[in-house]
């Protein structure tokens, strides 16, 4: 509204600069319809594929002797659930998988920044690191038994063996990517070697790492999970071909799918936790819009 000369218009007033960030940190409805609408897709593509493999099964078209329904086994797995073995074999698989991807942690992440600051020990190291990568963790299973028997000790090698490699190279991989100009800058202004690294080596190689990280845990299941299969040792791989050999073909697919709905919540966890842990990286920041 326009005004009269000699007037002196109203200051409009204006939010305080806390409101402000916290309204613009607040997600909107329409951020969160979105991100809801975007399960819906996943969401029925799962009850469709549950739907056809029920309607299968109970038409005959699978053998139902060797595909029981779907809610036959929702329904075991309900019942497993409830009972202290079930919990006490994922346990066992659990145990290690921690121990094993922690091993390989410790091992794989120090040797691989020092790899990847220090061309020197890279082009040193090179060829052991291309003859050792290629070699099946599965491959490693009777070696592993002669020397660690059937108990937890074998399995965690197996993991470590097979875990090691991805961190370590996304290890090498995000020190080599370092920003040179802001190494240089830091060098310049008179940074300590401890204060590079912990101000600009590690922020730039903690997304690369995180990566290696997420992957390992994957891995280091499966691998959990082959040698109690191939090999006996005590956890859920075990207790799937005891419910095989027993004739509990509908207990078997139980397990199967606690198998993968436990991949899918370690994978869910770390997700999680590396979004929470590096949500100033740009990438994660694209994500989150």
């Amino acid at each position: 509204m326009a005004t009269r000369l000699g007037e002196t218009a109203s200051p409009v007033a204006a939010a305080p600069p806390e409101a402000a960030s916290r309204t613009a940190r607040r997600p909107g409805r329409g951020a969160l319809w979105r991100r809801g609408a975007g399960w819906l897709p996943r969401l029925a593509g799962i009850a469709a594929v549950l739907v056809i493999l029920e309607i299968g099964s109970r038409t005959g078209v699978l053998p139902r002797e060797s595909f029981p329904p779907v809610s036959e086994i929702w329904s075991s797995l309900l019942g497993l659930v409830t009972d202290t073995p079930m919990w006490v074999e994922v346990g066992r698989t659990m145990q290690g998988w921690a121990v094993g991807l922690l091993l390989a942690i410790v091992l794989a992440v120090p040797l691989g920044m020092l790899l990847g600051a220090s061309r020197l020990a890279f082009q040193m190291t090179r060829l052991i690191i291309e003859f050792l990568r290629p070699v099946p963790s599965v491959a490693l299973i009777p070696l592993a038994v002669l020397v660690f028997g059937t108990d937890q000790d074998m399995k965690v090698f197996l993991i470590v063996f097979a875990c090691f490699w991805p961190i370590l190279f996304q290890a090498i991989y995000g020190v080599q990517d370092v920003d040179p100009v802001a190494t240089d800058t830091a060098r310049s202004y008179g940074l300590p070697l401890l204060a590079r690294f912990t101000r600009v080596t590690l922020p730039s190689a903690a997304p690369y790492i995180a990566t290696g990280l997420r992957i390992s845990s994957a891995i280091a299941l499966i691998l959990a999970l082959t040698a109690e299969l191939v090999v006996g040792a005590p956890g859920l791989g075990r207790a799937i071909v005891v419910s095989q050999t027993s004739g509990q073909i509908t207990q078997m697919y139980a397990l199967i799918l606690a198998t993968g709905l436990l991949g899918w919540l370690l994978n869910s966890v770390f997700q999680a936790v590396e979004r929470r842990l590096l949500r100033w990286h740009p990438s994660h920041r694209e994500v989150a819009r």
